[in-house]
């Protein structure tokens, strides 16, 4: 059981705050017992500290707009609430740098840097800006958009983090920090575990200039020719910001828009070449399904080579006719989709399966489910094969050597 009093004790100084979970508070659906919302860093270091002490299982909350992603942690006794670290710290305009305390909405963090001009092109999906996804948030799940493919992801992105560790050590590594902890980059290391091996409470993040000017390109067709146009567009010398594709379950027809950005009339000429490339039409508006994720309630990231893409389509078409599965696909052209599979848990898990098939080693591909219902987690192994599964257990054991934090969340149980 957890002891409240001292809990709160150990925020005492922090000004911040402790109280009983409800049902609210539940994490994909496992029951939490208290929440801690710090003020600081040293109020999350005290809490945490605290926590372990007593044996507690900590999972660490933003907004909460993906904690139903991964795979439900063993136990809840502990929500660390990180919305009470919501400080730009700083934003170093000249330098294209930001730092921001996880508990910042990403859409408040945009908003103050677009005042200089200036963007993190992480083209969060529009539901979870709207829900307040925050930094801290951004950086568990590792999620990036359809900019990824010139600008890169959030591991890209990210210049450096101040972590807490599950015994309330503040660690800290990459730019824009005090003290550097030696032998890992944390802030990457941390990027896309589901707050498994730390708590970051402030990051640093490379931004780019805003470009100011932009034209889309919008082309369909049978999935296997739309792939290949995608594809083309890539290995062009148009330099484009973005090439997405979307097909939706049951058709053979799928859509490309690709993004050209810039300055000036070079846009519209470089959305000129696009479009007879594609055999599509320019348009300043993107589709209505851009960045935004596929909605329903078994969905999965898919990722390929540029070439495994048209692999991808086609097993989702066959995954349809062999098991009447519904598979909507949606995500870059590069190589990185989001899939959202229909059907019963059995179903669901053969049409996962021939993916997996598609995308069948690390190396060339993997196919993950993000989130589903108990009953589909059962019928499935969520994560598939991982590579160097042993390598990412042993940093478990020396980050969070209690199992601590939020375990069972992440691939292998970790």
């Amino acid at each position: 059981m957890a002891d409240l009093r001292r809990l709160a004790d150990a925020l005492r100084q922090d000004g911040g705050a402790v109280r009983e979970a409800g049902p609210e508070d539940a994490v994909d659906g496992v029951p939490a017992t208290v929440v801690a919302r710090p003020a600081s860093a040293g109020g999350v270091a005290a809490v945490l500290r605290e926590a372990t002490a007593q044996g507690l299982v900590t999972v660490a909350r933003g907004a909460g707009t993906t904690l139903d992603w991964g795979a439900p942690p063993e136990r809840v006794d502990l929500v660390l609430d990180t919305t009470g670290l919501d400080r730009l710290v700083e934003h170093g305009a000249g330098d294209l740098v930001v730092v921001a305390e996880a508990g910042l909405p990403v859409a408040e963090l945009l908003e103050k840097v677009g005042g200089a001009a200036q963007e993190l092109v992480v083209d969060l999906p529009p539901a979870r800006l709207a829900g307040g996804s925050t930094v801290g948030g951004l950086l568990s799940t590792g999620a990036s958009g359809p900019r990824r493919l010139q600008r890169g992801g959030v591991r890209d992105l990210v210049l450096g983090a101040t972590v807490v560790l599950a015994d309330g050590t503040v660690a800290s590594s990459g730019g824009k920090v005090v003290k550097n902890v030696a032998g890992y980059d944390l802030a990457k290391l941390l990027t896309g575990a589901h707050g498994t091996l730390g708590i970051v409470v402030r990051a640093a993040f490379r931004l780019h200039p805003a470009r100011p000017d932009r034209a889309f390109v919008i082309g369909s067709g049978p999935a296997a020719d739309v792939a290949a146009r995608a594809r083309d567009v890539v290995a062009s010398q148009l330099a484009p910001a973005a090439v997405e594709i979307d097909r939706p379950a049951g058709s053979d027809v799928a859509e490309v828009a690709v993004l050209l950005e810039g300055t000036g009339a070079a846009v519209g000429q470089r959305a000129s070449a696009a479009a007879e490339l594609l055999g599509g039409r320019v348009r300043a508006e993107p589709p209505e399904w851009w960045a935004a994720l596929p909605d329903g309630a078994t969905l999965a990231k898919a990722t390929a080579t540029l070439t495994g893409v048209a692999g991808l389509l086609a097993a989702a078409r066959e995954a349809e006719e062999r098991y009447g599965a519904g598979v909507a696909l949606r995500g870059t052209a590069a190589g990185v989709l989001y899939a959202l599979v229909t059907g019963s848990p059995e179903v669901t898990a053969l049409a996962v399966g021939h993916l997996r098939a598609a995308a069948p080693s690390p190396r060339e591909g993997t196919v993950t489910v993000l989130r589903a219902t108990p009953e589909v987690r059962a019928a499935l192994d969520v994560w598939g094969p991982v590579g160097g599964l042993d390598l990412m257990r042993a940093i478990k054991r020396q980050l969070d050597p209690g199992r601590n934090l939020a375990p069972g969340r992440f691939v292998g149980g970790i």
